[in-house]
């Protein structure tokens, strides 16, 4: 097997909570020696959130669980100088550092960025936060739903009766930590290449508006305020989601040839002889009379059935599934792509995370271990930056690390 893609990068990982864990997750995936930099006794705030109540007491939340695993844990008082100094000491070792504090704290800390680049002038700064390091909002506090918000995701999701409604997910803190990885991953193809560091400044809100795609394009080009369309897709019909004899299934039919082959297969040929459905904009218009016709045909098998007899003839279809179906699909078991760890503190359960929805010279991409407890590596990693016993308790008992 290959070395990992971004074996022999050390990054530091300041973050806290999605964003900005995500983005070192992705990057501990690729091969990474990922230090996640916490405070002593509390950590990252996602070691206490998740649906178990126990775990979250324990540190070991399943929020912080998910994005963590493959990272060692590094505690560092950064406002205590011998604990900054140990910061220090590390960014001179390491190629990457992440944060995703509010702008101006790591400068308060007397470790932003004009401080580290003098320590490391080849090194790779990535920044997360709601608005970026400037302009007039980029000192407010933001979270995922503020900027789903802020974005006008918001106002296009749901429909015109129950608008406006946050994505089920939180989907722009993910955007955020996806785009801080693929920019540190771009700079460190620079670096290889002049040897020049970079500081990236990545903003939450600019990567839910990029993301939003046709959403924000056709407003910019052609002056068109979206709308709230439910399961439906503005760009073309019969593309949403269509009731079954058991269930929910979504169809993008999108071409014309797609669209004559669902009419033939759901026994209703006759609607491509209607006028009102010859044309793409003809059907976009009576979006909601096609949708009758389609399912009085999609009634009489399950969504299954029909998943599998429009996929089969090129129509792109597919049930709605739960978050547990969608899991225990055999297309993911077939990847690999849900890694089984055992679980950081030794207890008797089973620990399951995601690993890297890319393959690598077709092989899957998951962590190598498990999340670690709250300082696991704290004296093995100051051993590496040449720290010795005596100075390591010294600084244990000083509450610098």
């Amino acid at each position: 097997m290959s070395a990992p893609l971004l074996d022999g990068v050390r990054v530091l990982d300041l973050t806290n909570v999605l964003a900005g864990p995500f983005a070192g997750y992705q990057l501990a995936l690729q091969g990474a020696d990922v230090l996640k930099v916490e405070m002593p006794g509390t950590g990252d705030l996602a070691r206490q959130l998740g649906a178990d109540r126990d775990l979250s007491e324990d540190l070991l939340g399943a929020s912080f669980l998910a994005q963590n695993a493959g990272k060692r844990s590094l505690t560092l008082n950064l406002r205590d100088p011998e604990g900054r100094e140990a910061l220090l000491r590390a960014v001179r070792e390491s190629d990457v550092l992440v944060e995703n504090f509010r702008p101006g704290v790591m400068d308060r800390l007397g470790c932003g960025w004009d401080v580290l680049k003098r320590e490391n002038p080849a090194l790779v700064y990535c920044a997360i936060s709601g608005f970026g390091q400037t302009g007039p909002m980029c000192a407010r506090p933001a979270y995922d739903q503020i900027v789903q918000g802020l974005s006008g995701m918001m106002s296009v999701t749901g429909t015109p009766e129950v608008t406006p409604l946050r994505s089920g997910f939180p989907v722009a803190d993910t955007l955020g930590g996806m785009a801080a990885a693929y920019a540190v991953a771009a700079a460190l193809v620079r670096r290889a290449r002049t040897g020049e560091g970079a500081l990236l400044d990545v903003s939450m809100l600019e990567a839910a508006l990029t993301a939003m795609g046709w959403v924000t394009s056709n407003y910019l080009i052609t002056g068109a305020s979206p709308q709230p369309m439910g399961n439906e897709n503005f760009t073309a019909a019969p593309s949403g989601t269509f009731v079954t004899a058991d269930g929910h299934l979504n169809i993008s039919a999108n071409r014309q040839q797609q669209f004559a082959t669902l009419c033939r297969l759901i026994n209703r040929a006759d609607l491509l002889d209607d006028a009102r459905f010859a044309h793409p904009a003809d059907r976009k218009t009576h979006r909601d009379a096609l949708r009758e016709h389609i399912e009085t045909g999609l009634v009489l098998r399950t969504a299954k059935e029909w998943e599998e007899i429009l996929s089969d003839a090129g129509v792109p279809a597919a049930r709605v599934l739960s978050v547990s179906d969608a899991l225990g699909l055999e297309q993911l078991a077939a990847r690999d792509f849900i890694r089984r760890l055992p679980f950081p503190d030794g207890r008797q359960r089973p620990l399951d995370v995601l690993g890297s929805p890319v393959r690598v010279d077709g092989e899957p991409v998951g962590p190598a271990t498990p999340p670690p407890l709250l300082g696991q590596h704290t004296g093995q990693v100051l051993a590496e930056l040449g720290y010795g016993e005596r100075e390591i308790s010294s600084m244990k008992e000083s509450g610098a690390i």
